[in-house]
């Protein structure tokens, strides 16, 4: 009798814990406000483009021509370097070495023009005696030309010892130019943004994954922004710009145009936004920093906007070109 009655209770008990847990996951929550208010274009009509910070002379990767140990580190991260100020050196005991011995040599060669030269010089006298000797008769012509030769000979050998000078020198500042091409030095005046070799630690030659040390020049900053294709005709140099930092729109300034990158580019820097295109190319237009004392870093994200028209209007020249094109 029980078990009559039991059966159907467990299914309606059953039916009833469903459709609560699809009433309750049904439930509508309310989007949960962002941790950082994103930043409102202070124009009417504008472009948006994201930028990023960077040195006026572009972030320079540093790195060495001759691979090997680094033996000495001149700067740290943040030091402010002049143009040829030393940045790190590789390790030169072989050619400290190498330039011991050659000037060594060079040392012996100018010994042996000094030798040359002094038997030149008893050849020559010789040779004058010996004209006056064959004008008395004394000594035959085979005799004054065997003297005359053998100063013709010390003549060459001591061409042959200044020419063997010339090389050991040119020897000696091949290695003192080697030595010098160890030493990496700044290329601008600026200031060391990132270092990653440390004394002890191999630097390898050519391009690397991870730069040795980042330079440039951040006085003024500059802010490379990236504008869709589809935007970038909307783009002119004299429109004003606004950038905001991420994550705090209260530090903005405005910018200074400074160039275009001509070449548009496939886009690198993704937003996540499960509706942005991957394949899609942009225009890179650079910016400079008005504010000096602004609080912003190399390498930090700005949101940045342009203004521009809120739709094309073409000059009285393109109007005529475009009437043309239709006319033919």
């Amino acid at each position: 009798m029980i078990i009559k009655y039991l059966i159907p209770f467990l299914a309606i008990l059953g039916i009833g814990f469903a459709v609560l847990t699809v009433v309750k996951g049904s439930k509508s929550f309310p989007p949960s406000p962002p941790v950082v208010e994103p930043s409102s274009p202070p124009f009417r009509s504008s472009v948006a483009g994201a930028g990023i910070v960077e040195a006026n002379t572009e972030n320079i990767s540093i790195g060495t021509l001759v691979p090997g140990v680094v033996s000495e580190r001149y700067v740290a991260i943040g030091s402010k370097v002049r143009a040829g100020d030393p940045l790190f050196k590789i390790d030169d005991r072989d050619l400290r070495a190498q330039l011991e011995i050659r000037q060594s040599a060079l040392r012996v060669a100018k010994a042996n023009v000094s030798v040359e030269k002094a038997q030149l010089y008893d050849l020559q006298d010789q040779f004058i005696k010996a004209e006056i000797l064959s004008y008395k008769k004394v000594i035959g012509t085979d005799e004054l030309d065997r003297r005359r030769y053998a100063v013709q000979t010390a003549e060459a050998r001591v061409a042959q010892a200044k020419a063997a000078v010339v090389s050991a020198r040119a020897q000696v500042k091949e290695t003192e130019t080697n030595l010098g091409r160890l030493i990496v030095r700044a290329p601008y005046d600026g200031e060391v943004l990132q270092a990653k070799i440390h004394v002890g630690e191999f630097a390898p030659a050519g391009v690397t994954q991870t730069a040795l040390i980042i330079f440039g020049n951040i006085e003024p900053l500059n802010v490379r922004v990236d504008i869709d294709e589809n935007d970038a005709w909307r783009v002119c140099p004299e429109a004003p710009a606004v950038a905001f930092l991420r994550g705090n729109r209260e530090i903005n300034t405005p910018l200074k145009f400074v160039r275009f990158e001509p070449y548009v580019v496939p886009k690198k820097s993704l937003t996540g936004d499960s509706t942005e295109r991957v394949d899609t190319r942009v225009l890179q237009v650079i910016y400079s920093i008005e504010h000096p004392n602004l609080q912003v870093f190399a390498g930090q994200q700005m949101d940045v906007f342009i203004e521009s028209p809120d739709q094309f209007s073409p000059s009285p020249a393109n109007r005529q070109t475009i009437g043309d094109g239709k006319g033919s």
